[in-house]
């Protein structure tokens, strides 16, 4: 019944819009021309949508309703499908690193029974004679006792892995020789005596006028079998003694990747020219003066024949093995005329 109410008032805007229209002529039916079918139709999508307006609106409201009432359940399911996802990456984490842990675990050599209590006293005893020293060497410089003890303890703690041996140069002017004497053979005591072994003595000052290959193979003797007997440490006195070319054979001992010993020690010592080094200079400085005093010693052109097979580049290579801790020593007063202790 609405939509036969509302019809009149359509007919009748279409008789205003006829009126407007160029006059038809005269005999013929009056018919709607494509144009005033074009504008019936506005209208009745009018009506339509004048009946239809409350149907839709109502229907909006509901399906907003509904919306409101799914969001919900859209984030729930958002949550769940996150947390899904952060359970599934996290069982990928476990199940890629237990068998990795496993790998590295199994891969660490496991200590025999009784190691740990053996290593503890080694690192007490060690550490004991090391206060002895210091007590005696009194006029020693703090950072000579904290970097000596330090470089040595590392291959005493039998729960590091040896990556290369332990290589400490002590240098002096003459007149702290026999501190520099003593004090190299204390040390290097110190670390034998708390493994129950004994120490390797080379000296420069025996070896100073024999031929260089000669040399060679006999410190590698002595270095080889000490050490393959059970020794743990070696100290060579006047290293600047030794025939230049012998110097070579401690790229075997002394190198950071391939030694041919790994849980010991060598102590070098060299003593200088001057008379006196002076307690001013820093350790850099000191390092310096060693490298530059073994490059006059070896290599100038007015030392003995069996020098030559030294050269700048082999010094270079030599000098960046032995170097690794450069020590400084001074005078000390009341040590004995005859022996260390």
């Amino acid at each position: 019944s609405t939509v036969y109410f509302e019809e009149t008032p359509v007919k009748e805007k279409a008789k205003v819009y006829d009126s407007n229209e160029i006059e038809k002529p005269a005999g013929r039916p009056n018919i709607y021309t494509p144009k005033e079918i074009k504008a019936d139709f506005p209208e009745k999508n009018q009506e339509h949508f004048s009946t239809s307006a409350p149907q839709s609106r109502s229907k909006s409201r509901y399906q907003s309703s509904v919306g409101k009432q799914s969001q919900p359940l859209a984030k729930n399911d958002g949550e769940s499908q996150s947390g899904f996802h952060k359970g599934q990456t996290w069982f990928l984490v476990l199940l890629i690193s237990v068998p990795l842990l496993y790998v590295f675990w199994s891969g660490i050599p496991s200590l025999p029974y009784g190691t740990s209590n053996r290593n503890a006293e080694i690192l007490q005893t060690f550490r004991a004679r090391m206060k002895e020293l210091k007590s005696t060497y009194q006029s020693q410089d703090p950072s000579l006792w904290r970097r000596a003890h330090a470089s040595l303890e590392k291959r005493l703690n039998a729960s590091h892995q040896h990556l290369e041996p332990a290589i400490l140069l002590f240098t002096a002017g003459r007149e702290a020789e026999k501190a520099l004497r003593c004090l190299s053979n204390e040390i290097a005591d110190a670390f034998a005596f708390s493994q129950n072994a004994t120490t390797i003595q080379i000296n420069g000052v025996d070896k100073a006028l024999l031929d260089s290959d000669d040399v060679k193979l006999e410190v590698d003797k002595e270095l080889s079998s000490g050490f393959s007997k059970g020794k743990k440490v070696a100290v060579v006195h006047r290293f600047e003694l030794l025939p230049a070319g012998s110097t070579i054979i401690f790229y075997k001992y002394c190198d950071h990747e391939n030694a041919a010993f790994k849980d010991v020690a060598l102590l070098l010592t060299v003593l200088l020219d001057e008379q006196s080094l002076r307690k001013s200079l820093t350790f850099r400085e000191v390092e310096e003066k060693v490298r530059d005093f073994l490059q006059a010693k070896f290599i100038s052109s007015d030392v003995p024949s069996s020098y030559d097979a030294m050269d700048t580049d082999k010094l270079s290579g030599l000098w960046s093995r032995i170097s690794h801790l450069v020590l400084p020593v001074w005078p000390e007063k009341g040590l004995p005329l005859e022996g260390c202790t």
